[in-house]
């Protein structure tokens, strides 16, 4: 892979001056190598339509309709109207905290790529599955879920251990890499592009860890947390994905 991507996902967090501020303080150099991106909450989408350094926008999440009486739910088209070019499915706290079913994430991921969204889909494990050693079998239903039945023009997947999202715990090198050899192998059954599709890791990322993560073989980028909050923070992450592409 001769890229890296590096996406930032805000959660519930944000405000008008924290975007201000935010867009003062990033400081990364851009390279036609390394793809940034935030996903600030939908609100905030406008505010965050000029940032510096080509830094790109992406949706939280989107609706698995078109449009129609939905209230609450946020279209595809209107996340490309704001100049999105990603959005996040399955999140692990969308999975968890609202039900989300692997049916509807799929509905979702077929809308947003019809679209001309590029879905960023989050796949994971919890302490107590990976504790019983059926992390993989796992994970590998999650994909078959979502992708047996479709194959996305584009797609990112980002693997997020449950048990290392927001825990300041970080799942190894070694580990991590692990999990994105067993998704590419079953990316490369699943879908006709599955050995090209960007894998990136998510899951108390930082400055410290990102460069041990990106240069593991099989990680292509990062989903951001909490780092990606502070414009330092998250520029550091950035640069660290360009290091790894220039040993």
């Amino acid at each position: 892979m001769n890229k890296r991507y590096v996406i930032g996902n805000w959660k519930m967090h944000g405000s008008l001056a924290m975007v201000d501020a935010f867009s003062r303080a990033l400081a990364y150099a851009p390279s036609p190598d390394v793809v940034a991106a935030i996903a600030p909450p939908h609100p905030y989408l406008g505010a965050c339509s000029d940032l510096p350094h080509g830094c790109g926008l992406a949706g939280q999440d989107c609706s698995a309709h078109d449009n129609g009486a939905h209230t609450g739910e946020v279209s595809a088209s209107m996340l490309i109207e704001w100049g999105c070019g990603w959005v996040i499915l399955g999140h692990s706290e969308r999975r968890t905290d609202l039900a989300e079913s692997d049916q509807l994430i799929a509905a979702k991921l077929a809308t947003a790529s019809s679209a001309g969204l590029i879905p960023v889909l989050c796949v994971g494990e919890s302490l107590a599955v990976r504790d019983a050693g059926r992390e993989e079998t796992v994970v590998r239903e999650q994909l078959r879920a979502v992708l047996s039945e479709q194959s996305p023009a584009s797609l990112l997947v980002a693997y997020e251990p449950i048990w290392a999202i927001g825990t300041g715990v970080t799942a190894s090198p070694e580990q991590a890499n692990a999990m994105h050899a067993v998704i590419r192998d079953e990316l490369t059954a699943l879908t006709e592009d599955g050995a090209s599709v960007p894998l990136l890791y998510g899951g108390s990322v930082n400055p410290d860890n990102a460069r041990g993560l990106f240069d593991c073989p099989h990680v292509d980028g990062a989903l951001v947390g909490g780092a990606s909050l502070d414009a330092t923070s998250f520029s550091k992450i950035v640069e660290a994905a360009q290091a790894s592409l220039e040993k």
